[in-house]
Protein backbone atom coordinates (compact mmCIF):
# COMPACT_ATOMS: atom_id res chain seq x y z
CA UNK A 1 0.00 0.00 0.00
CA UNK A 2 2.91 2.37 0.63
CA UNK A 3 3.64 2.32 -3.12
CA UNK A 4 0.07 3.35 -4.01
CA UNK A 5 -1.26 6.87 -3.87
CA UNK A 6 -4.71 5.39 -3.30
CA UNK A 7 -5.16 1.66 -2.72
CA UNK A 8 -8.45 0.10 -3.90
CA UNK A 9 -10.77 -1.13 -1.17
CA UNK A 10 -9.88 -4.82 -1.64
CA UNK A 11 -6.22 -4.03 -0.89
CA UNK A 12 -6.81 -1.39 1.75
CA UNK A 13 -9.11 -3.68 3.73
CA UNK A 14 -7.59 -7.00 2.67
CA UNK A 15 -7.02 -8.17 6.24
CA UNK A 16 -10.63 -7.53 7.20
CA UNK A 17 -11.92 -9.24 4.07
CA UNK A 18 -9.71 -12.29 4.65
CA UNK A 19 -10.94 -12.59 8.23
CA UNK A 20 -14.60 -12.19 7.29
CA UNK A 21 -14.22 -14.83 4.58
CA UNK A 22 -12.64 -17.24 7.08
CA UNK A 23 -15.57 -17.01 9.53
CA UNK A 24 -18.37 -16.70 6.96
CA UNK A 25 -20.50 -19.85 7.04
CA UNK A 26 -23.64 -18.37 5.45
CA UNK A 27 -24.76 -19.32 1.91
CA UNK A 28 -23.09 -17.31 -0.84
CA UNK A 29 -24.71 -16.53 -4.21
CA UNK A 30 -22.80 -17.73 -7.27
CA UNK A 31 -19.05 -17.15 -6.91
CA UNK A 32 -19.31 -14.44 -4.24
CA UNK A 33 -16.43 -14.31 -1.79
CA UNK A 34 -18.71 -13.20 1.05
CA UNK A 35 -22.34 -13.89 1.86
CA UNK A 36 -24.85 -11.01 1.60
CA UNK A 37 -24.88 -10.67 5.38
CA UNK A 38 -21.10 -10.32 5.52
CA UNK A 39 -21.06 -7.87 2.59
CA UNK A 40 -23.43 -5.64 4.55
CA UNK A 41 -21.35 -6.03 7.69
CA UNK A 42 -18.11 -5.18 5.84
CA UNK A 43 -19.60 -1.95 4.50
CA UNK A 44 -21.63 -0.75 7.49
CA UNK A 45 -19.42 -2.10 10.26
CA UNK A 46 -20.06 -4.57 13.04
CA UNK A 47 -22.15 -4.24 16.19
CA UNK A 48 -22.01 -6.14 19.47
CA UNK A 49 -25.12 -8.09 18.48
CA UNK A 50 -23.22 -9.58 15.53
CA UNK A 51 -21.21 -11.71 17.95
CA UNK A 52 -17.89 -11.38 16.14
CA UNK A 53 -14.52 -11.83 17.81
CA UNK A 54 -13.28 -8.55 16.37
CA UNK A 55 -14.62 -5.19 15.34
CA UNK A 56 -15.22 -4.38 11.68
CA UNK A 57 -14.95 -0.70 10.87
CA UNK A 58 -17.76 1.24 9.23
CA UNK A 59 -16.75 2.44 5.78
CA UNK A 60 -19.90 3.94 4.27
CA UNK A 61 -22.34 6.15 6.14
CA UNK A 62 -25.95 6.19 5.06
CA UNK A 63 -29.25 4.39 5.40
CA UNK A 64 -28.56 0.63 5.77
CA UNK A 65 -31.52 -0.08 3.47
CA UNK A 66 -29.54 1.38 0.55
CA UNK A 67 -26.78 -1.18 1.10
CA UNK A 68 -29.24 -4.03 1.57
CA UNK A 69 -31.15 -3.18 -1.61
CA UNK A 70 -27.87 -2.92 -3.52
CA UNK A 71 -26.72 -6.33 -2.31
CA UNK A 72 -30.05 -7.95 -3.16
CA UNK A 73 -29.95 -6.42 -6.63
CA UNK A 74 -26.45 -7.76 -7.33
CA UNK A 75 -27.62 -11.24 -6.31
CA UNK A 76 -30.32 -11.04 -8.98
CA UNK A 77 -29.93 -10.84 -12.76
CA UNK A 78 -30.39 -7.06 -12.87
CA UNK A 79 -27.80 -4.32 -12.87
CA UNK A 80 -27.50 -1.78 -10.07
CA UNK A 81 -27.73 1.95 -10.75
CA UNK A 82 -26.66 4.26 -7.93
CA UNK A 83 -28.01 7.73 -8.62
CA UNK A 84 -27.66 10.95 -6.65
CA UNK A 85 -26.06 14.36 -6.38
CA UNK A 86 -22.27 14.76 -6.64
CA UNK A 87 -20.40 13.83 -3.49
CA UNK A 88 -22.99 11.49 -1.99
CA UNK A 89 -20.68 8.46 -1.91
CA UNK A 90 -22.05 6.54 -4.92
CA UNK A 91 -18.66 5.55 -6.31
CA UNK A 92 -17.32 4.65 -2.87
CA UNK A 93 -20.31 2.40 -2.22
CA UNK A 94 -19.85 0.76 -5.64
CA UNK A 95 -16.18 0.15 -4.87
CA UNK A 96 -16.93 -1.38 -1.47
CA UNK A 97 -19.62 -3.66 -2.91
CA UNK A 98 -17.25 -4.90 -5.63
CA UNK A 99 -14.41 -5.43 -3.18
CA UNK A 100 -16.57 -7.47 -0.82
CA UNK A 101 -18.28 -9.56 -3.50
CA UNK A 102 -15.44 -10.42 -5.89
CA UNK A 103 -12.30 -8.82 -4.37
CA UNK A 104 -11.80 -6.68 -7.48
CA UNK A 105 -13.17 -3.15 -7.70
CA UNK A 106 -10.88 -2.00 -10.51
CA UNK A 107 -12.92 -3.21 -13.51
CA UNK A 108 -14.17 0.30 -14.22
CA UNK A 109 -15.29 2.18 -17.33
CA UNK A 110 -15.50 5.96 -17.00
CA UNK A 111 -18.48 7.32 -18.86
CA UNK A 112 -17.73 10.42 -20.95
CA UNK A 113 -18.80 11.91 -24.26
CA UNK A 114 -15.78 10.12 -25.74
CA UNK A 115 -16.61 6.66 -24.37
CA UNK A 116 -17.25 4.23 -27.23
CA UNK A 117 -18.79 0.79 -27.63
CA UNK A 118 -15.23 -0.62 -27.61
CA UNK A 119 -14.81 0.55 -24.01
CA UNK A 120 -17.83 -1.55 -23.07
CA UNK A 121 -17.07 -4.60 -25.22
CA UNK A 122 -13.58 -5.11 -26.69
CA UNK A 123 -10.95 -3.69 -28.99
CA UNK A 124 -7.94 -5.09 -30.88
CA UNK A 125 -4.17 -5.09 -30.46
CA UNK A 126 -3.37 -3.70 -33.89
CA UNK A 127 0.23 -4.95 -34.03
CA UNK A 128 -0.84 -8.51 -33.13
CA UNK A 129 -3.66 -8.41 -35.68
CA UNK A 130 -1.19 -7.37 -38.41
CA UNK A 131 1.28 -10.08 -37.39
CA UNK A 132 -1.08 -12.99 -36.66
CA UNK A 133 -4.56 -11.94 -37.64
CA UNK A 134 -7.63 -11.53 -35.47
CA UNK A 135 -7.87 -14.07 -32.66
CA UNK A 136 -8.75 -14.26 -28.99
CA UNK A 137 -5.09 -13.51 -28.21
CA UNK A 138 -5.14 -10.26 -30.19
CA UNK A 139 -8.39 -9.12 -28.63
CA UNK A 140 -8.30 -6.57 -25.80
CA UNK A 141 -11.25 -7.20 -23.49
CA UNK A 142 -12.97 -4.28 -21.83
CA UNK A 143 -13.28 -4.17 -18.05
CA UNK A 144 -16.90 -5.26 -18.50
CA UNK A 145 -15.91 -8.27 -20.61
CA UNK A 146 -13.23 -9.17 -18.06
CA UNK A 147 -15.90 -9.09 -15.35
CA UNK A 148 -18.11 -11.35 -17.47
CA UNK A 149 -15.32 -13.89 -17.97
CA UNK A 150 -14.44 -13.95 -14.27
CA UNK A 151 -17.97 -13.79 -12.87
CA UNK A 152 -17.15 -10.49 -11.18
CA UNK A 153 -18.55 -6.99 -10.93
CA UNK A 154 -18.04 -4.47 -13.73
CA UNK A 155 -18.46 -0.80 -12.88
CA UNK A 156 -19.51 2.12 -15.08
CA UNK A 157 -19.04 5.60 -13.69
CA UNK A 158 -21.26 8.50 -14.85
CA UNK A 159 -23.43 6.37 -17.14
CA UNK A 160 -25.57 9.32 -18.26
CA UNK A 161 -22.50 11.02 -19.73
CA UNK A 162 -22.14 8.16 -22.24
CA UNK A 163 -23.76 8.35 -25.65
CA UNK A 164 -26.73 6.28 -26.80
CA UNK A 165 -24.46 3.84 -28.70
CA UNK A 166 -22.70 2.91 -25.47
CA UNK A 167 -25.97 2.59 -23.62
CA UNK A 168 -27.41 0.36 -26.35
CA UNK A 169 -24.37 -1.92 -26.11
CA UNK A 170 -24.97 -2.21 -22.39
CA UNK A 171 -28.60 -3.23 -22.93
CA UNK A 172 -27.46 -6.28 -24.88
CA UNK A 173 -24.93 -7.27 -22.21
CA UNK A 174 -27.42 -6.94 -19.36
CA UNK A 175 -30.12 -8.82 -21.28
CA UNK A 176 -28.27 -11.62 -23.02
CA UNK A 177 -25.29 -11.96 -20.65
CA UNK A 178 -22.90 -12.53 -23.53
CA UNK A 179 -20.89 -10.56 -26.10
CA UNK A 180 -20.61 -11.67 -29.71
CA UNK A 181 -17.30 -11.20 -31.54
CA UNK A 182 -18.33 -11.31 -35.23
CA UNK A 183 -14.75 -10.77 -36.43
CA UNK A 184 -13.86 -14.33 -35.33
CA UNK A 185 -14.96 -17.46 -37.18
CA UNK A 186 -14.94 -19.66 -34.07
CA UNK A 187 -14.89 -19.17 -30.32
CA UNK A 188 -16.69 -15.95 -31.08
CA UNK A 189 -19.01 -15.60 -28.09
CA UNK A 190 -17.95 -14.55 -24.62
CA UNK A 191 -20.46 -15.78 -22.05
CA UNK A 192 -20.85 -14.25 -18.61
CA UNK A 193 -20.09 -16.57 -15.72
CA UNK A 194 -22.43 -16.79 -12.71
CA UNK A 195 -21.89 -13.84 -10.39
CA UNK A 196 -21.39 -11.28 -13.14
CA UNK A 197 -23.20 -8.01 -12.65
CA UNK A 198 -22.84 -4.31 -13.40
CA UNK A 199 -22.85 -1.38 -10.99
CA UNK A 200 -23.37 1.97 -12.67
CA UNK A 201 -23.46 5.44 -11.16
CA UNK A 202 -25.29 8.49 -12.45
CA UNK A 203 -25.21 12.10 -11.39
CA UNK A 204 -28.74 13.41 -10.85
CA UNK A 205 -27.50 16.85 -11.91
CA UNK A 206 -26.66 15.45 -15.35
CA UNK A 207 -30.31 14.82 -16.18
CA UNK A 208 -30.84 15.68 -19.82
CA UNK A 209 -27.22 15.12 -20.87
CA UNK A 210 -27.81 11.61 -22.22
CA UNK A 211 -31.03 10.36 -20.68
CA UNK A 212 -31.29 6.61 -20.22
CA UNK A 213 -33.69 4.84 -22.54
CA UNK A 214 -36.66 3.06 -21.02
CA UNK A 215 -35.16 -0.25 -22.24
CA UNK A 216 -31.96 0.35 -20.29
CA UNK A 217 -33.82 1.58 -17.20
CA UNK A 218 -35.76 -1.70 -17.09
CA UNK A 219 -32.52 -3.62 -16.77
CA UNK A 220 -31.38 -1.71 -13.69
CA UNK A 221 -32.63 -1.48 -10.15
CA UNK A 222 -32.34 2.14 -9.04
CA UNK A 223 -30.98 3.08 -5.62
CA UNK A 224 -31.14 6.82 -5.00
CA UNK A 225 -28.48 8.10 -2.61
CA UNK A 226 -29.57 11.39 -1.00
CA UNK A 227 -27.32 14.18 0.22
CA UNK A 228 -26.46 13.55 3.87
CA UNK A 229 -28.14 16.23 5.98
CA UNK A 230 -28.22 14.44 9.33
CA UNK A 231 -25.64 16.20 11.49
CA UNK A 232 -24.58 13.08 13.37
CA UNK A 233 -23.97 11.15 10.14
CA UNK A 234 -22.07 14.08 8.63
CA UNK A 235 -19.82 14.31 11.67
CA UNK A 236 -19.03 10.60 11.42
CA UNK A 237 -18.25 10.83 7.70
CA UNK A 238 -16.05 13.91 8.03
CA UNK A 239 -14.17 12.44 10.99
CA UNK A 240 -13.66 9.14 9.18
CA UNK A 241 -12.23 10.82 6.08
CA UNK A 242 -10.17 13.29 8.11
CA UNK A 243 -8.52 10.50 10.09
CA UNK A 244 -7.67 8.77 6.80
CA UNK A 245 -6.16 12.00 5.49
CA UNK A 246 -4.02 12.50 8.57
CA UNK A 247 -2.76 8.91 8.40
CA UNK A 248 -1.98 9.15 4.69
CA UNK A 249 0.04 12.34 5.12
CA UNK A 250 1.47 11.19 8.45
CA UNK A 251 0.30 14.38 10.11
CA UNK A 252 -0.13 14.98 13.80
CA UNK A 253 -2.62 17.82 13.74
CA UNK A 254 -5.59 18.28 16.02
CA UNK A 255 -9.00 19.12 14.54
CA UNK A 256 -10.91 20.85 17.36
CA UNK A 257 -14.55 19.73 17.64
CA UNK A 258 -15.61 23.39 17.75
CA UNK A 259 -14.15 24.00 14.27
CA UNK A 260 -15.83 20.87 12.97
CA UNK A 261 -19.11 22.27 14.27
CA UNK A 262 -18.40 25.58 12.51
CA UNK A 263 -17.81 23.77 9.22
CA UNK A 264 -20.95 21.65 9.50
CA UNK A 265 -23.10 24.63 10.52
CA UNK A 266 -21.76 26.72 7.63
CA UNK A 267 -22.72 24.07 5.11
CA UNK A 268 -26.14 23.66 6.75
CA UNK A 269 -26.70 27.43 6.51
CA UNK A 270 -25.63 27.57 2.87
CA UNK A 271 -27.86 24.62 1.97
CA UNK A 272 -30.83 26.32 3.62
CA UNK A 273 -30.05 29.49 1.67
CA UNK A 274 -29.84 27.52 -1.59
CA UNK A 275 -33.17 25.83 -0.88
CA UNK A 276 -34.83 29.21 -0.34
CA UNK A 277 -33.24 30.82 -3.42
CA UNK A 278 -35.55 31.86 -6.20
CA UNK A 279 -33.14 31.22 -9.09
CA UNK A 280 -29.86 29.48 -9.87
CA UNK A 281 -28.06 32.82 -9.82
CA UNK A 282 -28.88 33.06 -6.11
CA UNK A 283 -27.37 29.62 -5.38
CA UNK A 284 -23.76 28.58 -5.12
CA UNK A 285 -22.62 26.45 -8.04
CA UNK A 286 -21.35 23.92 -5.50
CA UNK A 287 -23.63 21.01 -4.58
CA UNK A 288 -22.61 21.59 -0.91
CA UNK A 289 -22.18 17.85 -0.46
CA UNK A 290 -20.44 16.06 2.36
CA UNK A 291 -17.56 15.33 -0.02
CA UNK A 292 -17.07 19.05 -0.53
CA UNK A 293 -17.04 19.59 3.24
CA UNK A 294 -14.24 17.04 3.44
CA UNK A 295 -12.44 18.86 0.62
CA UNK A 296 -12.65 22.17 2.50
CA UNK A 297 -11.34 20.57 5.68
CA UNK A 298 -8.54 18.76 3.84
CA UNK A 299 -7.44 22.02 2.21
CA UNK A 300 -7.44 23.78 5.58
CA UNK A 301 -5.50 20.98 7.30
CA UNK A 302 -2.79 20.85 4.64
CA UNK A 303 -2.49 24.63 4.54
CA UNK A 304 -2.15 24.73 8.32
CA UNK A 305 0.51 22.02 8.25
CA UNK A 306 2.59 23.46 5.39
CA UNK A 307 2.19 27.20 5.83
CA UNK A 308 0.62 27.74 9.25
CA UNK A 309 1.48 26.91 12.82
CA UNK A 310 0.56 23.21 12.49
CA UNK A 311 -2.72 23.94 14.23
CA UNK A 312 -6.06 24.32 12.47
CA UNK A 313 -7.63 27.75 12.98
CA UNK A 314 -11.03 29.22 12.19
CA UNK A 315 -9.36 31.78 9.91
CA UNK A 316 -7.74 29.08 7.79
CA UNK A 317 -10.99 27.11 7.68
CA UNK A 318 -12.92 30.17 6.45
CA UNK A 319 -10.29 30.90 3.81
CA UNK A 320 -10.49 27.30 2.54
CA UNK A 321 -14.29 27.41 2.48
CA UNK A 322 -14.35 30.59 0.39
CA UNK A 323 -11.60 29.35 -1.92
CA UNK A 324 -13.34 25.99 -2.48
CA UNK A 325 -16.90 27.25 -2.96
CA UNK A 326 -16.32 30.46 -4.93
CA UNK A 327 -16.31 28.99 -8.44
CA UNK A 328 -18.15 31.76 -10.29
CA UNK A 329 -17.19 35.39 -10.15
CA UNK A 330 -18.83 37.58 -9.08
CA UNK A 331 -21.97 35.48 -8.32
CA UNK A 332 -20.56 33.01 -5.79
CA UNK A 333 -18.47 35.66 -4.04
CA UNK A 334 -21.58 37.81 -3.64
CA UNK A 335 -23.53 34.89 -2.15
CA UNK A 336 -20.72 34.07 0.31
CA UNK A 337 -20.34 37.73 1.24
CA UNK A 338 -24.08 37.96 1.92
CA UNK A 339 -23.85 34.84 4.08
CA UNK A 340 -20.98 36.26 6.13
CA UNK A 341 -22.73 39.57 6.74
CA UNK A 342 -26.25 38.24 7.19
CA UNK A 343 -25.61 35.05 9.18
CA UNK A 344 -22.04 34.74 10.45
CA UNK A 345 -21.67 38.33 11.70
CA UNK A 346 -24.78 38.21 13.96
CA UNK A 347 -23.83 34.75 15.18
CA UNK A 348 -20.28 35.84 16.03
CA UNK A 349 -21.69 38.64 18.20
CA UNK A 350 -24.21 36.38 19.93
CA UNK A 351 -22.21 33.18 20.36
CA UNK A 352 -18.57 34.24 20.13
CA UNK A 353 -16.26 31.23 20.19
CA UNK A 354 -14.63 30.54 16.84
CA UNK A 355 -17.17 32.52 14.84
CA UNK A 356 -15.51 35.99 15.02
CA UNK A 357 -12.21 34.60 13.70
CA UNK A 358 -14.12 32.61 11.05
CA UNK A 359 -15.90 35.82 9.99
CA UNK A 360 -12.63 37.72 9.72
CA UNK A 361 -10.96 34.95 7.73
CA UNK A 362 -13.90 34.75 5.33
CA UNK A 363 -13.92 38.50 4.73
CA UNK A 364 -10.17 38.54 4.04
CA UNK A 365 -10.50 35.66 1.59
CA UNK A 366 -13.33 37.35 -0.31
CA UNK A 367 -11.37 40.62 -0.43
CA UNK A 368 -8.40 38.78 -1.88
CA UNK A 369 -10.50 37.14 -4.61
CA UNK A 370 -12.57 40.23 -5.47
Amino acid sequence: MSDMLRAPAEIKYAEELDWLESVDDSPKPFSWRLSPKMVRLFILGSERSDGLDREISQKWYGDPSFVERSVVTLASDRGLLLIGDPGTGKSWLAELLSAAICRNSTLVVQGTAGTTEDHIKYSWNVSMVIAKGQSRESMIPSPIMTAMESGGIGRIEELTRSTSDVQDALISILSEKYISVPELDSDNIVFAKPGFSVIATANSRDRGVNDLSSALKRRFNFVRIPVVTNKKSEVEIVRFRTEELLRRHQLELDVPPTLLDVLLQSFADLRASAAAAGSDDEKLESALSTAEQIGVLEDAILHSNFFGERALTARTLASSLVGSLARREPEDLAILNKYLHGVVEPRSKEEGGSWPEFLEGGRDAIATLS
